[in-house]
C-alpha cells in the first residue's frame, strides 16, 4: 500500500561518560589523572534516497535510537563516537515538528536532515586537572542526546502529473505511455493511491508521470481524500488534464478540475497545462472543446483503447515539460533550508562521578528530573550524590 504520511520518534545516542582514573605504573606510584574523554552519542539523520518511492517502511517501525558513545579509559583512551542511524526517505519528503511547522524538506538526492543530535561525552578527570587542582576525583557523564517525534509528508516529485474526474482514463493513459502498471477498471476511483510512471524517449530522455486519483467536487476543501491527493500535483511542472470525451462537455468538466485547483492554492492555478481528449473512439464526431487560455498548451486527441494519438502525445511530452528550474548553490543559502540540524540543548546542569557516586553543578533541577537525571547517568540504590553542600543517599 502506498504510504505518503508517517509519525516518526527519534532519539539520538547519549554520549560516553569520562573516565575517572589515575596514572599507575611501577616506579610512579602517585601519576597524575589520566580519564579519557567519552564518545558523541550517534546522531539520527534523514537521507533522500532517488530509489525510493514512499513511506511504507515507517509503517512498521516508527521508533529509531542512535548509537551511545563509547565510555573514556585510562591512560587518556577517548571512547568510541555512537552509531549514526541513517533513514533513507524519498527524495521530496517534507518533515515538520511536534508543532505542525516545516523544519525541512528534501527536495533533490543526497539532501540530509539531522533530526537528532547525538549527546556531548562527558570529559574525563584529566581534562579538569589545574595547578590548584592536581588530583580532580571526579569526572562527566556524558550527556542525553535529542529526543522528539516528527511527522514525515510526501509529496511526489514528477515532471508530469495527470489530472481529471474519476474514469477519466488517466491509468489507462499512464499504462499507455509509460512502464507503469496501474489497476485499470470501468468503474470510478479505480487508483485510490498515486502512481509513478517513466516515459522513455527513443534519445535516451526519461520523464517521470504521475497518476493522481480522480478528483471530485469540493477535493480543495478536503472532501474524499482531497487534500492528500492534491498535494501530490505541487510539484510537477505540467499538468496533464485527462477528459473523457464520450462523458459530455468537455470544456465543463474542465472547469469542474480547475476550479478544484484554484480553490487549493500552491500555485495550481497557474501552472501550464495539456489537455487530452481520452475515448475517442466512442464518438461519431469530435464534441466542441473551445477554451482560450494561455496556460493551455495543446489539445490531443486520444484513444486509449485503440492507442489512436498516443504515441504523438508521448513524443511532444518532452517538449511541452517545462525544465526544471535551476536550484541555487549552497552559497546561496540552500542548504541551509534542505540540511537541518537541531539546535543543541544546553542543560543548566552538570552531573560529574566521583569516587562514591555522583556530583551535581549548576542549576539543579527538582523531583522527578533530578531522579531521571541521575537514573540515566548510571546511579544506583545507595550511591552518593553530592548537591551544593548536602550529600544524599540515592533511593
Amino acid at each position: 500500500m502506498f504510504s505518503d504520511r508517517a509519525r516518526i520518534h527519534v532519539q539520538a545516542g547519549r554520549g560516553g561518560d569520562g573516565a575517572l582514573s589515575f596514572r599507575r605504573e611501577k616506579y610512579v606510584p602517585k601519576g597524575g589523572p589520566d580519564g579519557g574523554d567519552g564518545g558523541r552519542g550517534g546522531d539520527v539523520v534523514l537521507v533522500a534516497d532517488p530509489d525510493l518511492r514512499d513511506l511504507s517502511r515507517f509503517r512498521r517501525e516508527r521508533s529509531f535510537k542512535g548509537g551511545r558513545g563509547g565510555h573514556g579509559g585510562g591512560s587518556g583512551k577517548h571512547g568510541a563516537d555512537g552509531e549514526r542511524v541513517e533513514l533513507p526517505v524519498p527524495v521530496g519528503t517534507q518533515v515538520f515538528d511536534a508543532d505542525g511547522n516545516l523544519v525541512v524538506d528534501l527536495v533533490h538526492a543526497g539532501a540530509q536532515a539531522v533530526l537528532g543530535r547525538g549527546g556531548s561525552g562527558g570529559r574525563g578527570n584529566r581534562q579538569f586537572a589545574t595547578p590548584t587542582r592536581q588530583t580532580p576525583r571526579f569526572a562527566e557523564i556524558g550527556t542525553p542526546g535529542d529526543e522528539a517525534e516528527f511527522d514525515l509528508r510526501l509529496k511526489l516529485l514528477a515532471d508530469a502529473a495527470l489530472v481529471g474526474l474519476p474514469n477519466a482514463g488517466k491509468s489507462s493513459l499512464l499504462t499507455r505511455i509509460s512502464n507503469a502498471k496501474p489497476k485499470v477498471a470501468d468503474y470510478p476511483f479505480t487508483t485510490l493511491e498515486p502512481v509513478l510512471g517513466t516515459v522513455d524517449a527513443p534519445d535516451g530522455r526519461q520523464l517521470t508521470v504521475a497518476d493522481v486519483p480522480g478528483l471530485i467536487e469540493g477535493a480543495s476543501e478536503g472532501v474524499g481524500l482531497g487534500h492528500e491527493f492534491l498535494a501530490h500535483l505541487e510539484r510537477a511542472r505540467l499538468l496533464v488534464h485527462v477528459i473523457d470525451a464520450a462523458a459530455g462537455d468537455p470544456a465543463e468538466q474542465f472547469r469542474t478540475i480547475d476550479r478544484e485547483l484554484a480553490e487549493y492554492g500552491a500555485g495550481l492555478e497557474t501552472r501550464l497545462q495539456v489537455i487530452v481528449l481520452n475515448k475517442v473512439d466512442l464518438l461519431h464526431e469530435l464534441p466542441p472543446f473551445e477554451l482560450e487560455d494561455e496556460r493551455i498548451q495543446r489539445v490531443f486527441l486520444v484513444s486509449c483503447a485503440t492507442g489512436a494519438g498516443i504515441e504523438e502525445f508521448r513524443r511532444a511530452l518532452f517538449e511541452l515539460v517545462p525544465e526544471p528550474e535551476e536550484l541555487p548553490s549552497e552559497a546561496d543559502g540552500l542548504a541551509d533550508f534542505l540540511v537541518y540540524r537541531p539546535v543543541p540543548r544546553v542543560r543548566p546542569f552538570k552531573i560529574l562521578r566521583t569516587e562514591r557516586g555522583f556530583r551535581v553543578t549548576g542549576r539543579v533541577p527538582e523531583g522527578e528530573e533530578l531522579e531521571e537525571a541521575l537514573r540515566a547517568a548510571g546511579a544506583k540504590t545507595g550511591d552518593e550524590v553530592e548537591v551544593g553542600e548536602d550529600v544524599l543517599e540515592f533511593q
